[in-house]
């Protein structure tokens, strides 16, 4: 999907991309020749996917960190095992971690002409169908994973922020939970209502998705005064396309990443 995810803070990963500052570090500067490494065209001709079914699917995304060689800014196309020609297996794990954990990061960026390329997850999906636009498929370690989106990095060079902060991004894909799916909501003081759309599980998961519903705020160590946490099984379908096709979002310590709904966001707060 030609998806651009304009963020200044996303704690998606704890890899930190090398800072792209004046003068150039020599690690972008060598990994990005003149035409730039394939994976920046991977996006060209995304078309729109409708995937149902998609609720507790295990999946990873990997980020190729490197230079726009056009506007010699840092970015990130991504891939998502989630989004491939051939639907989910019955186990719905996209991600199996025998084979995550063979992934080696540095032998891709080698071999794909990138700085670095980064992990997320694995984490587990919370909607249950998605629509989203997928580029050119690829194979990871025996893992097919779709072109979905570019990260533009900020001028830090890195993708790594600090949690419970809300943030916009820029994306054309949408979702939704459906009636009878049992969610995560996290209230703020605010008002707002915030829904839980990817489950950090990491190389080494410390709770399972039912451990963690049933710990609720003792899961964290730092849960924020005045928020709350409940579990509810939704009488209706939250149906989030964003207004403008931007999003506010937002990661917790753990690395879940939380979707504001209401007004500009999804049909309802639940």
């Amino acid at each position: 999907m030609e998806e651009r995810l304009d963020m200044k803070r996303l704690k998606l990963v704890t890899v930190l991309v090398a800072a792209l500052m004046a003068p150039v570090t020599p690690s972008f500067a060598q990994a990005a020749p003149a035409a730039g490494p394939q994976v920046l065209r991977d996006g060209d001709g995304a078309k729109s996917v409708r995937f149902e079914n998609m609720h507790q699917t295990r999946f990873i995304e990997l980020f190729f960190g490197t230079k726009d060689p056009k506007t010699g800014k840092l970015v990130a196309p991504c891939f998502n095992t989630m989004y491939t020609s051939k639907k989910p297996p019955a186990s719905k794990d996209t991600s199996p971690q025998a084979l995550v954990k063979s992934l080696d990061l540095e032998k891709l960026a080698k071999e794909n002409g990138v700085a670095k390329v980064m992990l997320n997850g694995p984490k587990i999906w919370m909607p249950d169908w998605v629509e989203i636009k997928m580029g050119k498929e690829r194979d990871f370690s025996g893992m097919k994973a779709g072109w979905v989106a570019q990260l533009n990095l900020p001028d830090s060079g890195t993708i790594e922020g600090a949690p419970w902060k809300p943030m916009q991004i820029a994306r054309d894909s949408k979702w939704a939970w459906t009636k009878g799916t049992k969610v995560a909501l996290l209230d703020d003081p605010e008002g707002n209502t915030w829904i839980l759309k990817g489950f950090q599980l990491g190389l080494n998961p410390q709770q399972t998705w039912q451990e963690y519903l049933a710990k609720g705020t003792a899961s964290y160590k730092q849960f924020p005064a005045g928020w709350k946490f409940r579990v509810k099984t939704l009488e209706q379908d939250v149906i989030e396309i964003p207004d403008n096709n931007l999003a506010t979002i937002m990661t917790d310590e753990l690395f879940h990443v939380w979707d504001k709904t209401g007004p500009g966001m999804t049909n309802y707060k639940p």
